[in-house]
């Protein structure tokens, strides 16, 4: 297997999941929440797909599936929301939730929002080198981030939150 077929199945096993967890929910399950602070599916599905969004196309110098296809308007969100979830507060959690689940069809919605980005990050990486993976895309930090880095950081994040869907909604299943 190559780089690129490593990277693209790898997001590829995070699409499929996310499509499974969205299937068939409500927008009230997806906006339920198991303890008064914790984070719902539909939250979960947004800021992983932010995160991915977010960090593939910056590592790529590309423009978000997000901006491009006016997906903040289409969540109810501000036009001008660029956030990805990364330290929302509870409060902030509630506020993102309630604007996915206000849209019609708020399930389909966030798979769409998913798919986009999934079809942005293999145009991406399907064609990644090895000297790629060590290309710096990010200075702030000791030492600075690779590329290689932050693709697999992304992957590792998208893999604990649809885990954390899953999670949620097999309880959900179970009242």
């Amino acid at each position: 297997m190559t780089r690129a077929g490593l990277l693209t199945d790898a997001f590829g096993r995070i699409r499929e999941t996310v499509a499974e967890v969205a299937d068939g929910l409500s927008p009230a399950q997806l906006a339920e929440r198991l303890d008064p602070g914790a984070n719902t599916i539909a939250w979960l599905i947004w800021h992983l797909t932010r995160v991915q969004d977010d960090h593939v196309a910056a590592a790529f110098d590309a423009e978000q599936a997000w901006v491009a296809g006016s997906w903040a308007t289409r969540f109810g969100l501000p036009a001008s929301t660029r956030e990805h979830g990364y330290g929302h507060s509870s409060a902030q959690v509630a506020a993102v939730t309630a604007a996915i689940c206000g849209t019609p069809e708020p399930a389909k919605l966030l798979v769409e929002y998913h798919e986009a980005v999934h079809a942005q990050t293999i145009s991406l990486v399907s064609a990644i080198t090895e000297a790629d993976l060590e290309r710096v895309v990010d200075q702030r930090w000791t030492p600075p981030v690779t590329l290689g880095v932050r693709l697999v950081s992304v992957i590792d994040d998208d893999a604990r939150h649809i885990g954390q869907a899953e999670f949620i909604r097999g309880v959900l299943s179970r009242r």
